[in-house]
């Protein structure tokens, strides 16, 4: 489908959309200058490479070739690829499909947007190619390592009215994660506390200040051996890698954590570990319709 805003756009290809970057009102020399010294990323012969493929187009339906000048304000489109993607021996369940929702059950080590080493491998490109919908949209998000629901947007038309709900905190989420059990805290119990990210970019850590972070914690169950414990975590507030940290403060990592209390990071290909974290149901109210909507993973932890 066309964007019907800029209809010669292309079209979905192998569930990517195309990127666009529009040229700015000042600047010389030919589109492929431009293109190399706005993208770095991608190498100037891989730029070439592609328009002479055909691959970048403008706002015209027209394809680009290398030597095209400058041209001010101009709508370009290109998609993006990777020379080598990691391959991903899971694949996603798909639990529920209507005009305007998609609920899909992820996997360990699935990404779900593109992100640096994955595009195809990842929930959204995946779901768009299977299912044909190039407006598919995630309306919130889950890590990589965590594995479960993630709710999509149909069509762009009704995304913001179910946007609002994660922005009115009108959705329950509820996690199962397997943790260390401590016979010495006391549960349920409410964690509370200020999260910022640390100087390693990729972590969050707790900090002095106002809260910005709440999260429910309830213990479901604990092992045999009673070294381990099957935790219930409801997240009131929504920073990234919030559960993570909140249970690593309390002397509680989650099983197989590889990025707290310290990074463990498991070398490419091996799925051995997964983070024991689960987003196991989702419970809302349809803004459109006013129906009950309530969804669990077919997924579950073990010891």
């Amino acid at each position: 489908m066309h964007n019907p805003r800029h209809p010669h756009a292309p079209p979905m290809r192998d569930g990517v959309g195309p990127s666009c970057v529009v040229l700015p009102s000042q600047g010389a020399g030919s589109l492929l200058d431009f293109l190399a010294q706005r993208l770095p990323a991608v190498p100037r012969e891989d730029w070439a490479r592609r328009m002479e493929a055909g691959e970048v187009i403008d706002e015209h339906g027209q394809p680009v070739r290398p030597d095209r000048a400058f041209q001010r304000g101009l709508r370009v489109y290109y998609y993006r690829s990777l020379p080598a993607e990691p391959p991903l021996p899971f694949a996603e369940t798909v639990l529920y499909q209507d005009e305007h929702l998609v609920v899909a059950d992820k996997p360990h080590f699935m990404p779900v947007t593109p992100s640096g080493r994955y595009l195809h491998h990842t929930l959204l490109v995946r779901l768009k190619q299977r299912l044909g919908l190039p407006e598919l949209s995630p309306l919130h998000r889950i890590d990589r390592d965590t594995a479960g629901l993630v709710l999509l947007s149909v069509q762009q038309r009704t995304r913001g009215t179910y946007q609002g709900l994660f922005r009115d905190r009108q959705i329950t989420k509820h996690y199962d994660a397997i943790a260390p059990w401590r016979a010495d805290l006391a549960f349920p119990r409410d964690h509370i506390s200020r999260l910022e990210e640390s100087p390693q970019f990729f972590r969050m850590h707790e900090v002095p200040g106002a809260p910005n972070t709440h999260t429910r914690m309830e213990v479901l169950e604990v092992s045999p051996a009673g070294d381990w414990a099957r935790y219930r975590l409801t997240p009131v507030s929504g920073k990234r890698h919030q559960l993570r940290v909140h249970m690593a403060a309390l002397g509680l990592p989650l099983r197989n954590d590889p990025f707290y209390p310290v990074v463990n990071d498991p070398p490419e290909g091996d799925y051995s570990r997964p983070l024991q974290l689960l987003a196991r149901s989702l419970e809302f109210v349809d803004p459109l319709t006013g129906a009950a909507r309530c969804f669990e993973s077919a997924q579950r932890l073990g010891w």
